[in-house]
């Protein structure tokens, strides 16, 4: 089972990996830079160094880079989406430092212009900053609904990856809280819901997932993340989700609102689903 959660980038990816392992987690997730935006730190080439040694020795192989929210493609400012893709473009070049590793992002809000627009423009973003020698695989995160949101429909993901020029290097996270949220019934249909995913994107192209339980019941189009087992997808879903056979090889990521502690207290409780299952 490959388990992580959502750690701090400050103190650089050596501090990341071995606060993840104290954790018990096997990968983990961070932010590029603030959330809100503004500039990256800077990369330090012996952090760097540290890092790649050391994970290959505790067998982690794969960690994901989360983009700033404020990452927004498809807005009505120009100025905005001129700042996505700078910020975009900077992300990428930065992550192949350490190659072969994943970048999610939120597609973004189309603010009024309607989904066609706006899926056209996350596109078009796509087009001009994914480049040909890059060894980072680019994810487009399934999204609640929430307001003008690009992104909360299967079909919608699938438009956006058939205009992307380099679509090998292109998937999905799908994140529990998001696709509940946005009507998926994740809880009383696992199988369905995955169904539905491989008819219109195909499974391959689901390379991570968010694991979050949700404040909000089906379809509330909230996006506020609970605890595992706290919230209305419940302990029971996620004991499924975790032992499907579509999903349990796939890097999982907490994103749940927790201190260290209890990221840890997750992690353990649901690699402990895990095992119950496959020894049954």
């Amino acid at each position: 089972m490959i388990i992580g959660c959502h750690l701090s980038a400050s103190k650089g990816y050596l501090h990341m990996l071995k606060e993840a392992l104290s954790l018990g987690a096997n990968t983990f997730q961070f932010f590029t830079r603030n959330p809100r935006g503004g500039r990256a730190k800077d990369i330090d080439p012996a952090d760097i160094a540290a890092f790649l040694g050391e994970s290959a020795q505790s067998g982690v192989e794969v960690i994901l880079a989360h983009a700033p929210y404020t990452l927004n493609c498809c807005s009505a400012n120009e100025d905005t989406r001129r700042f996505a893709v700078e910020t975009f473009a900077d992300d990428l070049a930065r992550m192949e430092n350490t190659p072969g590793m994943m970048y999610n992002f939120h597609p973004g809000s189309h603010v009024g212009q309607g989904a066609e627009k706006g899926v056209q423009l996350i596109i078009e973003a796509l087009n001009s900053v994914m480049f040909e020698e890059m060894t980072t695989t680019v994810l487009l995160e399934t999204m609640a609904g929430k307001g003008s949101e690009v992104g909360k429909s299967f079909e919608e993901l699938k438009s956006i990856i058939d205009g992307v020029e380099l679509s090998g290097k292109i998937g999905v996270c799908l994140d529990t809280c998001h696709v509940f949220d946005a009507g998926y019934d994740i809880v009383d249909n696992l199988d369905g819901v995955l169904e539905e995913f491989d008819r219109v994107i195909g499974m391959d192209r689901l390379k991570a997932l968010h694991l979050n339980d949700s404040k909000n019941p089906l379809g509330s189009h909230k996006d506020r993340h609970e605890r595992i087992g706290e919230g209305f997808i419940g302990a029971k879903a996620f004991e499924r989700i975790v032992n499907n056979k579509y999903l349990k090889d796939l890097p999982m990521f907490l994103e749940t609102p927790n201190e260290p502690e209890g990221y840890a207290r997750e992690i353990a409780m649901l690699r402990l689903a895990s095992k119950e299952q496959s020894d049954e």
